[in-house]
This record gives structure tokens, C-alpha cells and sequence, in this order.
């Protein structure tokens, strides 16, 4: 395949769909890191043309690492509609483009090309895109799940409640955790990261925090973030898990510098479907971030945002509650300021959602990234534009076990308010019966942790 076009009395060639779909990214410092990035502006520019010419099936027929070296790939690939691709594969790229953002394309028809495509050609669309059409087409994209609740309905804005405690401390995570739902936050999962991995320690968590969901009628599921392991430990020693959560990586050596497997995550999808609390169907929750294979050494000289799109391809096989891209976590090396993360967290939404996942962001950043509050709540705006499932909530947005910086408690409230979004529909309901809420908007009462005290 000739991959070559003139542009401003200048040719340019590039040798290899890696190299092209490299050069064809926006600035990331991860990339620089590589060595695959543009190195000017009219380079960039130069590779989007020549990607955009780029059929569907050529990006099929390349994938990041080989089919028969790479289960990621495999999952990815087998998973393919061969009827729907069939349908698409003599597509360009840039006739992807085109067809995700005509008026006349619906979220229902996206959702069922979906089927045909492999993460290749979703992360080569992806970097055709400026940032409104990321927010315009994901907008379009809805992407629902149930596990004790729903989540993802049109005009609704979910918050994963977050009280991480650094000693994992039952008794101050449960006042975080009172806090947090006197804000209206907690309707996409009760979610803490332990400073312990131990099975003792996370069963003690489960514990504690079914207690609270059981006592107050919540209907919203837990999940400690431990290793996957251990919470399968917890699932068949009787522990009460609502989500199994684990982080993932878009090659096979990535996921094995995790110690995962995807016939690992088998199991433990296989574990959840029978021992998970809640009704279901869909019991998994996974984290992603862009920089993740490289930070390992297992992007197999790929540019960042194409293996965060092979994470989606996975996380697919899983029918998960929902995916999370942990944006700005990683660090300066891999995204360098705000501008950079704002971008990759609108690139993961738009890929998370395109792939048929669940998606919410993390739209965070850690303090030694050129980036502020003010940037991650204009992220926020803009993914809430964009459709976003949830977003964290945080005491004060500064996380006290992990020391990054997050949206608060108070932020996903305020985004209901300015885009007239309202919490799932189960937990609206039970926000309104107990007087924190009328209309979809909180009360007097609302923001006080003693609430949760009165029985």
C-alpha cells in the first residue's frame, strides 16, 4: 500500500500503517516519548490526509500486534460481525468520519456498525476528528447497562462515589461515603481503592459498605478496586460484591505486567455472573488510560491512543456496567498539560462509546502535569456535552489515598443542574424519598454527612 501524498510542494511518505496512524495523532507527549510523533505540523497534517484514504479493511488486515501473537487482538478480531463488515470494509476512514457525523445517522445504526469494526479502525477514525466532533458524534452514542441500577439513559449523569481513605480506615470511609451521598453522588457504584490488597482488608470493605447500600435501601452497587484476584477471592468466600472491577491494557504484555489474562477475566466474569449481589446482567467495571502499554513497555511501537482503543475491544467481551479512562492519572510523560488531556479524555469517551462500552472519565490530573482545576472542569463540561455516563466525586476533589486531583462531591450535581440532567432514574427516586432531592435538584438538606446519622 502506497502511503503518500504532497502537501504545500512537500512529499511525504510514510512506510508502514504504524508509522501512519503515529504521525496521524495530535501532540502527546507519550508519543514523543515513543518516537512516533509528528514532528511538525504539516507532517500531521500530511498523515491525516493519507489515513483518510485508508480502507477499513487495511486497518483489519494490520492490526497493532499479530493475530497469532496477541490475545487482545484475538478477542478483538473474533469478535467482528462478518455480516456488518462485510458491509463496511471497502469504506475509507474518512468515509467513517463522514457517516458518524451526517445528521442522519443515528445512535442505533452506530451501534450496529459497531459490531463490524475492530479497535484499528476506531482509533484511526478517532484522530480524524477535532474535539466538537468527538462531543458531537459520542452525544450521539447512548450506551445503557443495569447492575442494581441503570445507568447511561438519555438525560441522565451518573457519579462514581469515591471515599478512598489513605489507611483504608472503615470508619473514615464511611463518613466520606455519607458526605458523598448527601450530595446525590454514588449512583453509578460505591467505589474505594484500598491501601490494602489483602483479602482480609477487602472483604472487610465489602462488608462495611453493603452495610450502608442494605441500610439505606441505596439502589447502588460497592466494588473495592483490588486485583481481580483477590476479589474473586471475596466472591467465593461469600464477601457481598456489586462490580468486579480491573484495570486493563491493549496488548497481551501489558495485561500480563497486571497479571491478567483474558482467560483469567473469564473466570472472573464467569464468577461474577454467579455470585454478584445485585440483579445484573452487567457486573464488570473496568479503568483504562491512554500511556498504559507504554509505560509497561508493551505498545509493540504503536502510538498511545490506538492501544487505548484495543482496551474498549476487550473490555467488550465483558458486557461491562461501565468503563472508565483514568485520564490525566497516568502522568506528565504520557499526557503533558491540559490541553493534551482534555483531548484523550474526549478521545477515549467518543472510542469507549463507538465500541459499545459504558463509558465515564476520570477527568483528573496529577500535580506535577502542567494542568489545573479549572482545566478538569472544563473536561467535564465537555464530556457532560458529549454524553458522558459519570464522572468521580471526591471529597473536596483531592483524593487522600492516591494524591491526584478529581472532580468533587459538589461537581456532578452542578453539571445536572447547567445541562437539566438528572441522577439514574432508581436513585433519583430514592434521593426524592429521603428529601435530598425534588426535581432533580438537591434540597437544603442535601450536603450533610449527619443526615446518614439518624438511625
Amino acid at each position: 500500500m502506497l502511503l503518500r501524498t504532497k502537501l504545500f510542494g512537500q512529499t511525504y511518505e510514510f512506510p508502514d500503517l504504524r508509522v501512519l496512524m503515529g504521525k496521524a495523532n495530535e501532540e502527546k507527549s507519550g508519543d514523543r516519548l515513543a518516537g512516533v510523533a509528528a514532528e511538525t505540523t504539516a507532517e500531521r497534517a500530511a498523515a491525516r490526509f493519507v489515513l483518510a484514504e485508508v480502507p477499513l479493511s487495511a486497518l483489519r488486515a494490520n492490526p497493532a500486534v499479530p493475530y497469532d501473537q496477541d490475545e487482545v487482538t484475538r478477542v478483538v478480531d473474533d469478535a467482528v460481525n462478518e455480516t456488518i463488515y462485510g458491509e463496511i470494509k471497502g469504506w475509507t476512514v474518512g468515509e467513517l468520519r463522514e457517516w458518524l457525523l451526517a445528521d442522519t445517522t443515528t445512535s442505533e445504526m452506530i451501534r450496529r456498525i459497531s459490531g463490524g469494526l475492530t479497535a484499528e479502525m476506531i482509533a484511526a477514525v478517532t484522530k480524524l476528528m477535532s474535539n466538537l466532533d468527538l462531543i458531537y458524534a459520542a452525544n450521539k452514542m447512548r450506551v445503557t447497562a443495569h447492575c442494581a441500577n441503570t445507568i447511561g439513559q438519555a438525560g441522565t449523569l451518573s457519579s462514581r462515589l469515591q471515599p478512598n481513605h489513605p489507611t483504608d480506615s472503615p470508619e473514615g470511609i464511611r463518613a466520606s461515603l455519607y458526605e458523598g451521598l448527601a450530595y446525590g453522588a454514588g449512583d453509578s457504584v460505591i467505589g474505594i481503592n484500598p491501601a490494602d490488597d489483602s483479602y482480609g482488608s477487602v472483604a472487610r470493605l465489602l462488608e462495611m459498605t453493603y452495610g450502608v447500600i442494605r441500610t439505606w435501601e441505596i439502589p447502588t452497587q460497592n466494588c473495592v478496586l483490588a486485583h481481580v484476584t483477590t476479589q474473586m477471592k471475596c466472591l467465593q468466600a461469600g464477601a457481598p460484591v456489586g462490580l468486579v472491577f480491573q484495570s486493563l491494557c491493549g496488548s497481551q504484555q501489558g495485561n500480563d505486567s497486571f497479571g491478567i489474562s483474558v482467560g483469567l477475566l473469564d473466570e472472573a466474569y464467569a464468577l461474577a455472573k454467579k455470585y454478584c449481589v445485585p440483579a445484573g446482567p452487567n457486573y464488570m467495571y473496568f479503568e483504562t488510560g491512554q500511556g498504559s502499554a507504554l509505560s509497561a513497555g508493551a505498545h509493540h511501537g504503536w502510538d498511545q491512543l490506538t492501544l487505548e482503543a484495543r482496551n474498549y475491544g476487550l473490555a467488550r467481551r465483558y458486557s461491562p456496567f461501565q468503563v472508565n479512562t483514568v485520564v490525566g492519572f497516568i502522568g506528565p510523560e504520557y499526557l503533558a498539560d491540559a490541553r493534551q488531556i482534555q483531548r484523550a479524555g474526549l478521545e477515549d469517551h467518543f472510542m469507549g462509546k463507538l465500541a459499545g462500552v459504558p463509558m465515564g472519565c476520570d477527568a483528573c490530573y496529577t500535580n506535577h502535569a502542567r494542568a489545573d482545576q479549572n482545566a478538569i472542569e472544563n473536561l467535564a463540561v465537555l464530556l457532560t456535552a458529549a454524553g458522558c455516563n459519570y464522572f468521580m466525586a471526591v471529597p473536596m476533589g483531592d483524593d487522600a489515598m492516591l494524591s491526584y486531583q478529581c472532580t468533587s462531591y459538589h461537581d456532578t450535581p452542578t453539571l445536572r443542574q447547567l445541562f437539566k440532567l438528572r441522577p439514574a432514574p432508581e436513585f433519583e427516586a430514592w434521593l426524592e424519598g429521603l428529601g435530598l432531592m425534588r426535581a432533580g435538584v438537591l434540597t437544603a438538606q442535601a450536603g450533610d454527612p449527619t443526615f446518614f446519622l439518624q438511625r
